[in-house]
């Protein structure tokens, strides 16, 4: 705890922007957890960071600036060297004459001031700004950007001509020799550093015939990043083998494997996969970071209904519950939540997945190995000789599969599992087309939630726009809803990669099978009549999610209508 932060408490204290009780709360916090007292302030809700600034600006004489709003020269970035800009959470925007304008956290700190006056021969002028801004500002220019041109400087040879992409890679010995090249050992580093900085879920390192590219995928999205020297294809994919500690010299087939990396306090786990394809091996790296795991259900982004009537369901003592949707929309997740609410001393859950994504504390979770005969149908049958209360099932992918769990949901356990369907009321079809009878279906299911994850406009640059009146109609707002109705967007900063969205939110459809809907199933209803059924019981569909995500102004309408179809 610095003389710093208990000023800036003690301050925000006397002005009556937060109480004693909080400043004594958010000091326990940094001191058990780290970070600036005004950040940890902000994580706890006591104030915002528009406040802390503003306030700071006032007390100080200094202007306040929205980073968002400048376009940093990269000449001036290197008047001020990275470990500086982080250590006092400060970045040069601007030099005129032998002035060196610095956006600054804290104003008030002249230990900084003074380091970029010594380090740089300019004479400093503070702004102040949100630390968030200045640390997206850090990563943007000081991450990959002008590192990875050094590093890739140092390969470039404009004399050597592009090696025949189908000839086979030297030796195992020359390839392990080359991974170990300072500059590539470099390079890997600081993709998968700026993929966690970032936010990104996956990362793909692809090779063509003539170009070798790297991508992130970012809420869902590709993006290209970077684009190394052919030359760099075999070292820097042997050198993410290696970590994954995979076989280098075996290039025929696809392989498998995990690194796990520190940074800071944080441990992030990456599932790799090697492809073999025409012009070499595509890896694909999916972060797996528990700090990003949300856990807890009300922040998942359920409306207070579905989430009452999901938890109703899943708190019975027996049935199945099911959730669907393509992958990467959420699915193991929104389970994860499920579990993470029922797992008490006095239950024994047990889950069977492919593969464990995030280990979770007092839960018996067992990973497939298809190879060695444990499947799901195995896993299952093995779990109802370990006297469980709840099952979780991965996914349903075949008949064996279901008929366990359905016994299992009709003997008095709890099961949760996955299907891919487009909607809830397909779900029953699938399952019955898997030959599970429908009586089975009817009385084992407790309620079935289809999920798609849509991109929240960025908080820091949303603003209001005027949107057609036809394409409201389009989308599905009523004429009521359109006289009333505001539309946002973002229109891009340095916070969202210029996206317009930062993070996402969950669109869910719950369909709870009530004595109707059993009924229904029953009587062989197909899926659309199932569905008007479930929407006469108060059921929102996906689309009608979307819709009220929009109202709420958390997300826009080109976002709902990419993840969801018109019903």
């Amino acid at each position: 705890m610095t003389a710093g932060s208990n000023r800036l408490g003690e301050m925000l204290v006397k002005s009556n922007l937060i109480t004693e009780d909080q400043l004594k709360k958010a000091l326990a916090q940094q001191t058990s957890s780290g970070g600036r007292l005004g950040s940890n302030l902000v994580k706890l809700g006591y104030i915002s960071e528009e406040d802390i600034t503003s306030f700071l600006s006032k007390q100080y004489g200094v202007p306040s600036i929205n980073l968002a709003h400048f376009e940093i020269d990269s000449a001036v970035i290197k008047l001020v060297p990275a470990e500086i800009a982080q250590k006092h959470m400060v970045i040069p925007i601007n030099r005129k004459g032998n002035a060196l304008t610095v956006a600054m956290a804290d104003p008030s700190n002249i230990f900084a001031i003074d380091d970029i006056k010594f380090l740089s021969g300019f004479k400093v002028e503070p702004v102040v700004t949100a630390e968030s801004s200045i640390k997206s500002a850090i990563n943007k220019h000081y991450d990959s950007a002008g590192v990875v041109q050094d590093i890739m400087r140092n390969f470039e040879d404009p004399g050597v001509a592009t090696v025949d992409e189908t000839e086979d890679v030297a030796d195992s010995g020359e390839l392990t020799k080359a991974t170990e090249d300072a500059p590539v050992v470099k390079l890997v580093n600081l993709l998968l550093s700026d993929a966690i900085k970032k936010g990104a879920s996956d990362i793909h390192v692809e090779p063509y015939e003539k170009s070798f590219r790297v991508r992130f995928r970012i809420d869902g999205v590709l993006y290209d990043v970077m684009q190394p020297p052919m030359k760099l294809k075999a070292a820097i994919t042997s050198r993410l083998k290696i970590m994954a500690q995979l076989d280098i010299a075996e290039r025929r087939l696809p392989q498998d494997g995990r690194i796990k990396i520190r940074m800071g306090t944080k441990e992030i786990d990456f599932r790799v996969s090697t492809l073999p394809t025409l012009f070499g091996e595509k890896v694909v790296l999916r972060l797996l970071d528990k700090s990003n795991l949300e856990l807890e259900m009300t922040h998942l982004g359920f409306d207070p209904q579905a989430l009452q009537i999901f938890e109703k369901c899943i708190l019975a003592p027996y049935g199945m519950v099911l959730v669907t949707g393509p992958t990467g929309s959420g699915k193991t997740t929104t389970l994860y939540s499920g579990l993470h609410r029922l797992n008490t001393t006095e239950t024994n859950i047990m889950t069977a997945e492919d593969p464990v994504e995030f280990n979770l504390p007092g839960v018996n979770q067992v990973q497939m190995k298809p190879e060695i005969g444990l499947n799901f149908a195995a896993a299952l049958r093995s779990f109802l000789r370990q006297d469980p209360d709840i099952i979780m099932v991965g996914e349903i992918r075949d008949y064996e599969t279901a008929e366990i769990a359905i016994k299992a949901a009709l003997t008095g356990h709890m099961v949760l599992s996955t299907l891919h369907t487009n909607d809830a009321p397909s779900t029953v079809s699938r399952l019955i087309n898997m030959g599970v009878e429908p009586f089975l279906v009817a009385a084992s299911t407790n309620m079935i939630m289809a999920q798609r994850l849509a991109r929240k406009i960025c908080s820091s640059c949303k603003e209001e726009i005027s949107v057609p009146r036809q394409a409201l109609v389009d989308a599905g707002f009523s004429p009521e809803d359109i006289k009333t109705m505001k539309c946002y967007q973002g229109k891009g900063c340095m916070e969202c990669n210029d996206t317009g969205y930062r993070g996402r939110v969950a669109l869910y459809e719950v369909m709870a099978i009530t004595d109707a809907m059993k009924d229904g199933i029953l009587q062989g209803a197909q899926a659309g009549e199932l569905k008007e059924l479930a929407r006469k019981n108060g059921m929102k569909t996906l689309r009608e999610a979307g819709l009220q995500k929009i109202r709420d102004g958390m997300t826009s309408i080109p976002e709902v209508m990419r993840v969801t179809s018109q019903t």
